[in-house]
Formats: structure tokens, C-alpha cells, sequence
């Protein structure tokens, strides 16, 4: 059973996890491009080993794991670093993400008391959707804005960054407006959660109607 596939992205921090909780509370099934990208890059993995290769001893931690952020301060001032960076850990992760697809096929639909699915509903949460070729296989591509300044403000409080390495992030990223083209659904996160959920539960009623088609 082919999945409904819906793509959703947005740049760093627009808030992308509280609309994927929203999608999978709904009855979607989600995977995240960032924690599988977290995962293939665990000590051991062949993608460890090509990304210390390639960056050299500097990027591993006394723990013995990857020191993200001595990392993206290499990759993130350097467009061509952040490019070799992509092409070692993108195929691993795009090789995750499409098993998770094919076990949600075999898993079937979804019912409860409130909702019916007549096959299953993928999320692909991923930063890189459009970069990764995603867009081209997916039935809807969801985009989750919000104001710059909310991104710098929840990468400070979130993640503990400063504000020019916030800001270093976020020019790193093609501008939100590149990825509106793209999109089926737009999610505005720049308001109150309630505003958000009602956003997200309007775009979810054509998702339910187009996957079950004229008759549900």
C-alpha cells in the first residue's frame, strides 16, 4: 500500500516539531530527518567514519561521539564544507527514510473513534526536503514559517547559542520566501499555538478527504 506522503520543512527553529506533534496526534505517522541524520552519524557507523575522514580528529568529543557544534562552526561559515558534509550523510538518511515509508505501507491505514484512514499518512520532517529531491515524490509539501527574529530569539533559548551563531545558521539556510514555491500548505508559526493548531487541523481535513477519496 502506497503511503500519502506529505513533505514539511522550514528553516531552523520556525517550529516544525510542534506542527509534525500536532500532525502525529491527528493519526500521521512522522519521521524526522534531523534525529536520523543524528543517528547514522553515531560512533562506528560507516558516516562517522567518512565525516572524521573528512573533517579530521578536531570533530570527535573526549566522549567519543561527533562534537556537533565544533562542526557546524566548520560548516556553517563555509557553503563548499557544508556541501561535502551533506553528500557523506544525505544517502544514509534518505536510505532510513525510505524504509520507514515502505514499513508504513505494510502497516496499512489508520482508524479511530474521531478518524479513518484508508492508507497510511507519512510526515517527512525534514530541513532539506526540497534540497533532498523529496518534493518530487510527495502528495502535499508543507512549509512552517515564522519571523527571523523568532528564529534567533528560540535558537538563544533552545539551543543555547549565541545570537551571531544563531544568525550564522539561519544565513546558512536558503531564504524562507525560496521554499514557498514549493509549497501545497503554508503553516504560519508566528502566532499563538492556538493559532497554529487551527492551521494545522484545517490543512488536515483536505489530507483526510484527499486520502480517502469522494466516498468517505
Amino acid at each position: 500500500m502506497k503511503p500519502y506522503l506529505i513533505g514539511l520543512t522550514g528553516g531552523v527553529a520556525c517550529g516544525k516539531s510542534t506542527v509534525v506533534a500536532m500532525l502525529a496526534a491527528l493519526g500521521a505517522r512522522t519521521i524526522d530527518a534531523d534525529r536520523v541524520t543524528h543517528r547514522v552519524q553515531w560512533p562506528g557507523t560507516s558516516v562517522f567514519k567518512q565525516i572524521v575522514a573528512a573533517f579530521g580528529e578536531g570533530v570527535v568529543s573526549p566522549s567519543g561521539s561527533l562534537d556537533r557544534r565544533r562542526l557546524g562552526a566548520i560548516v556553517f561559515s563555509d557553503p563548499a564544507r557544508l556541501r561535502q558534509l551533506e553528500q557523506i550523510v544525505h544517502p544514509a538518511v534518505h536510505a532510513e527514510i525510505r524504509a520507514f515509508i515502505e514499513e508504513a505501507g505494510r502497516a496499512g491505514g489508520y482508524s479511530t473513534r474521531l478518524v479513518h484512514l484508508s492508507r497510511p499518512v507519512v510526515v517527512i520532517d525534514a530541513i532539506k526536503l526540497i534540497e533532498a529531491g523529496w518534493t518530487q515524490e510527495c502528495d502535499q509539501v508543507w512549509v512552517v514559517t515564522c519571523p527571523e527574529e523568532q528564529q534567533v530569539a528560540r535558537l538563544i533559548s533552545t539551543r543555547g547559542m549565541s545570537e551571531e551563531e544563531a544568525r550564522q545558521r539561519i544565513a546558512a539556510q536558503p531564504p524562507q520566501s525560496a521554499r514557498l514555491p514549493h509549497a501545497t500548505v503554508v503553516i504560519d508559526n508566528g502566532g499563538s499555538l492556538e493559532a497554529t493548531r487551527a492551521q494545522v487541523e484545517a490543512a488536515w481535513q483536505a489530507v483526510v478527504a484527499a486520502v480517502n477519496g469522494p466516498a468517505s
